[in-house]
């Protein structure tokens, strides 16, 4: 049987070897989860999903050091950013808890027409039917709580692929959901390579398909799904920020460099490109490479670190490609712009990259912020709208007029005010537009994407 060696992005050291199911097997557990649901008398009731889900609270709440450990050896995200992962991973399935009592229907008045007369019509939902779910490896335990336990709260069958680097905080899930009682087929895990994978998109017996991953993955894989095969994609961004020269620095500047650098920009809503107003971009630029510089890159393990490894070498090679092109042609590199080893790269502050080179027109997914001048707010803006990708953007400003004509103009699904684009909570909508994906995330708006409507009519004389 084939193996996946699973190594830490840090050091490359082997941390474990798991087998790797094929096609055969992506085929059988889609035959158990489509059997599960077509049969009703298998279905968990509502509250033996929520005394399940209660249970898991319990476990997982016990178990924090170990999660958190697990992530961040596998992932690579610094351990104190790995810990707040989990405890949102706790919160995120109390929210799921909390909010199957706001899945529910209601009245389709009857009557104001002859033709309607003596019926009473309503609606309910339903959950939709089989899962399956995708997921990245930037979370390895966030992303899979919310691709899988709103489908288990609402009664969906789910099947689960983590990313193939960071597999163990998932199968570590799996062991918890199993110990917490869930009945085997209703959660399945299947680590498995691309092709493999694939089936479980183009399957017919797939419900709906939840993503989280590369636009251009994510829009194939959604060109494959079977006819009636419901889906969300989350993809990335290049998350703009406009800053007016009326802008709190003190409260902006720390702002910045958490949404820049956190998990090593490998954020799908990192702070990117950064317009600053002409009067105070390269005090605004030299202050963030300030801070920069300090910033402690290492072990995601030493709790010291406040930047860890990108995710393989590999991505470290494309980070320097993009940003060498970008000084090759005239870019500022304020600080860093250098690799620290095969795995790490500095914290990097670029000044004025041309429009042209791929820093400014692609999703970086590294420890690189861009800051560009301008003299113009809708000039600039007009530039932060410029690429096909439209996520979460901010605006930093004293002047509420121009900040609320910045957030209507400002082309994303969510616009922070005097924040960084990366803030996020879970119970908020969560999901990028055009380029960027298709529907939304976030626990209560995936449990009622995962539920479809029926709606029931009675007629009597009575009515």
């Amino acid at each position: 049987m084939a193996t996946l060696k699973v190594t830490t992005p840090y050091d490359n050291k082997l941390i474990k070897e798991i087998p790797l199911v094929g096609e055969q097997e992506v085929k059988k557990a889609l035959s158990v989860a489509h059997g599960l649901f077509q049969d009703r008398s298998n279905w968990l009731p509502a509250y033996e999903r929520v005394e399940l889900l209660e249970r898991v609270v319990k476990i997982m709440s016990t178990r924090v050091e170990d999660l958190t450990k697990i992530a961040a050896q596998e992932g690579g995200k610094p351990y104190f950013d790995s810990e707040i992962e989990v405890l949102r991973a706790v919160n995120g399935v109390k929210l799921a808890i909390e909010h199957l009592g706001q899945l529910k229907g209601g009245q389709i008045p009857m009557g104001h027409t002859r033709s309607s007369v003596n019926r009473l019509a309503f609606t309910m939902r339903e959950p939709i039917g089989v899962v399956s779910s995708i997921s990245a490896f930037n979370h390895p335990l966030n992303l899979i709580i919310h691709q899988t336990i709103p489908a288990i709260i609402v009664g969906c069958p789910v099947i689960i692929k983590p990313a193939t680097t960071t597999p163990l905080s998932c199968l570590t899930f799996m062991d918890i959901l199993k110990e917490a009682g869930l009945p085997d087929g209703w959660c399945q895990v299947l680590v498995c390579e691309k092709k493999a994978a694939e089936k479980l998109v183009t399957d017919e017996r797939v419900d709906f398909f939840s993503f989280i991953g590369s636009a251009k993955v994510g829009w194939y894989l959604r060109s494959k799904l079977a006819p009636g095969t419901r889906c969300a994609l989350e993809h990335g961004g290049v998350a703009p920020v406009i800053v007016e020269q009326d802008a709190d620095l003190d409260s902006m500047l720390p702002a910045l460099l958490k949404g820049a650098f956190y998990h090593a920009g490998q954020v799908c809503v990192s702070v990117q490109r950064v317009f600053v107003h002409e009067n105070i971009s390269e005090s605004v630029a030299n202050k963030l490479s300030e801070m920069a510089r300090t910033l402690v890159v290492g072990d995601p393990l030493d709790k010291k670190t406040e930047v860890g490894p990108l995710i393989l070498p590999r991505e470290v090679d494309r980070v320097e490609e993009w940003v060498n092109e970008a000084a090759a042609n005239g870019t500022k590199v304020l600080c860093g712009g250098k690799r620290i080893s095969d795995t790490c790269y500095e914290p990097t502050v670029l000044l004025n990259p041309p429009d042209d080179v791929k820093v400014s027109r692609l999703e970086i997914f590294g420890p690189v912020v861009c800051v560009y001048s301008y003299s113009n707010r809708n000039e600039a803006i007009k530039k932060a709208n410029s690429l096909p990708y439209a996520f979460q953007a901010s605006v930093f400003s004293g002047d509420l007029n121009n900040t609320l004509d910045t957030v209507s103009k400002l082309n994303a699904s969510a616009v922070m005010v005097n924040d960084h684009t990366a803030f996020r909570v879970d119970w908020m909508p969560f999901g990028g537009r055009n380029v960027s994906g298709l529907g939304m995330g976030g626990i209560p708006y995936s449990m009622h994407e995962m539920t479809r409507e029926k709606m029931i009519v009675i007629k009597s004389e009575a009515l």
